[in-house]
């Protein structure tokens, strides 16, 4: 069977589209008919379509995880593979993803494996995904290691959001206060000390460079803001460049506080996908190579690809781990303790909580400072504005008495 998207309209005249299973074009027009639909285009969904589909984001982190818990949940209760995507795609309301899916089993009814059927749609269920996917086939487990799979982008989504809300409240405050600020000197500061200019009177020091600052920002304001704009695209240009984005990547690990966060972040995210493929029966070079490219830090996945090779060559995963220098000692010794005791997967467990929850940590402390310290820094601009301005009124007031 081929999947054959559709566009069709009902009894009502309503327009409707989707995706529809058939052996050929002729039987996807006439199931359409039995359900009360009228075809108007039928396309089949070939794989060079497919492979070539701009996808570029592929399914959001949290349908992801709620298709990955309910096709466990089906498989648990005895379904075939087939039948599981046939529910799950009739359960679906996005066309996006009905369409995924419907693509998926087809290549199912056609013969593939699910994690070969996966392989098609690369940008929508992740290598480490897919490898897992193939351990559970191959181990007979596949229902336990989705329920698995499913709890671990649960939680990877909620360190990312807790994260990304952490970042955001900052990055919010800097924004409205860089606002105000160059609000106050472009407009409201030239228009209160021009009356104290045509006054003819000496201006303080301060009040005097309150309005050098204003009168650059109005005269070289744009230029300074396409500067900005130049800078940025060049930086983002430069970026895509792997070589860039290593270097990039290795400077921010350096930074304070912002790198210990990133490190933990990347640490976690190794730990808990190395855990759960290493779990899944994945053999452990394939489950580093898939663990690796789970960070999203150059730096460090060039630290995992050389433990691999280390692993390779026949040395202990904790000592390969350890010569990378990337990860935190604490982690590096479960590790050890998890190959002496044969509690692997256990151990990477413990490490990936416990990283998470200094994370946390870290990041509450970073949020702690940080708020105080911004209001700090916007007060004292501000105070500086208002002393610039109330100084030269202080003075005239002195001359009348």
């Amino acid at each position: 069977m081929e999947a054959f998207r559709y566009q069709a309209l009902d009894a009502a005249g309503r327009a409707r589209s989707g995706l529809v299973q058939a052996d050929s074009p002729r039987q996807a027009r006439t199931q359409l008919r039995i359900q009360g639909l009228y075809p108007e285009r039928i396309d089949r969904v070939r794989h060079r379509q497919r492979a070539a589909r701009s996808w570029s984001r592929g399914l959001p982190a949290t349908e992801l995880s709620l298709l990955t818990r309910q096709l466990a949940t089906l498989l648990a209760s005895g379904l075939t593979i087939e039948h599981a995507l046939t529910a799950l795609i009739e359960q679906v309301s996005a066309p996006k993803t009905r369409e995924v899916l419907g693509g998926v089993k087809a290549e199912v009814t056609a013969g593939l494996s699910l994690a070969g059927a996966m392989d098609s749609y690369g940008r929508n269920f992740p290598d480490y995904y897919r490898a897992l996917v193939r351990g559970g086939e191959e181990s007979g487990a596949l229902p336990n290691v989705l329920q698995h799979l499913a709890d671990y982008l649960d939680a990877r989504q909620a360190l990312h959001q807790k994260t990304s809300l952490a970042l955001l409240y900052p990055a919010l405050v800097t924004f409205v206060a860089i606002c105000v600020v160059t609000g106050l000197l472009v407009y409201v500061v030239p228009q209160i000390v021009q009356v104290f200019q045509q006054s003819r009177q000496s201006l303080p020091l301060l009040t005097r460079g309150l309005i050098a600052v204003s009168d650059f920002l109005r005269g070289a304001g744009l230029y300074l803001a396409g500067i900005g704009l130049c800078a940025a695209v060049g930086a983002r240009a430069a970026l895509q460049r792997d070589r860039h984005r290593r270097r990039w990547h290795a400077l921010v690990l350096r930074l304070p506080w912002i790198g210990s966060v990133i490190r933990g972040l990347n640490t976690s995210r190794f730990a808990s996908t190395l855990a759960i493929l290493v779990g899944g029966g994945v053999p452990l070079l394939a489950a580093l190579d898939y663990g690796a490219h789970a960070m999203s830090n150059l730096f460090m996945q060039d630290g995992v690809e050389a433990a691999i090779e280390r692993v390779r060559e026949g040395d202990t995963l904790a000592r390969a781990l350890d010569a990378a220098h990337i990860f935190p000692p604490l982690m590096i010794h479960l590790v050890g303790s998890g190959e002496a005791s044969g509690k692997l997967e256990h151990m990477l467990e413990r490490a990936a909580q416990l990283e998470t929850q200094t994370l946390e940590q870290r990041l509450a402390v970073l949020l702690t400072l940080l708020e105080p310290v911004m209001i700090l820094v916007m007060g004292g601009i501000v105070l500086v504005i208002v002393l610039a301005i109330l100084l030269p009124i202080m003075e005239i007031n002195q001359l009348v008495h």
